[in-house]
């Protein structure tokens, strides 16, 4: 049975992260054979995962971008990364949990994942010279 408070949850985090329009293109969007997809990544992901009191957000999107790099997921890592500037981590902080996630996960895979993550930042206004964060208004 879907759990519908986990549900609006993981959407509340869903749009913290990624803006409320992205959400609702990616929920209302959905078709039926990708509807039950969206279900888990909100219900289960953002809901019941990204939700929990133990690590913080920021800690929660640094841990994903670590993971995603090892795996080689360079879409996964684009979108991700403008969810960790949104919870609060740094560019300079993204370059170098992928450059340690790097020597662990192989060389090729951290390339792969440091040149998506700086074309999400470049994409999100980050200055990549001076690692600067965008200004939010």
């Amino acid at each position: 049975m879907p759990d519908d408070t986990a549900f609006q949850r993981g959407r509340e985090i869903r749009n913290e992260m990624f803006g409320e329009a992205v959400t609702s293109a990616q929920l209302e969007g959905a078709n039926a054979f990708t509807a039950p997809l969206q279900r888990v990544v909100t219900e289960y992901c953002f809901g019941q995962t990204w939700s929990g009191e133990t690590l913080s957000l920021r800690t929660r999107s640094m841990i994903t971008l670590a993971a995603l790099a090892a795996l080689g997921r360079p879409h996964e890592i684009r979108v991700h990364v403008k969810g960790a500037l949104a919870n609060g981590v740094t560019p300079l902080e993204i370059r170098d949990l992928l450059m340690h996630t790097m020597v662990y996960a192989g060389v090729p895979l951290g390339v792969d994942a440091i040149r998506n993550a700086a074309e999400a930042l470049a994409e999100m206004g980050v200055d990549l010279d001076t690692l600067e964060p965008p200004v939010r208004s």
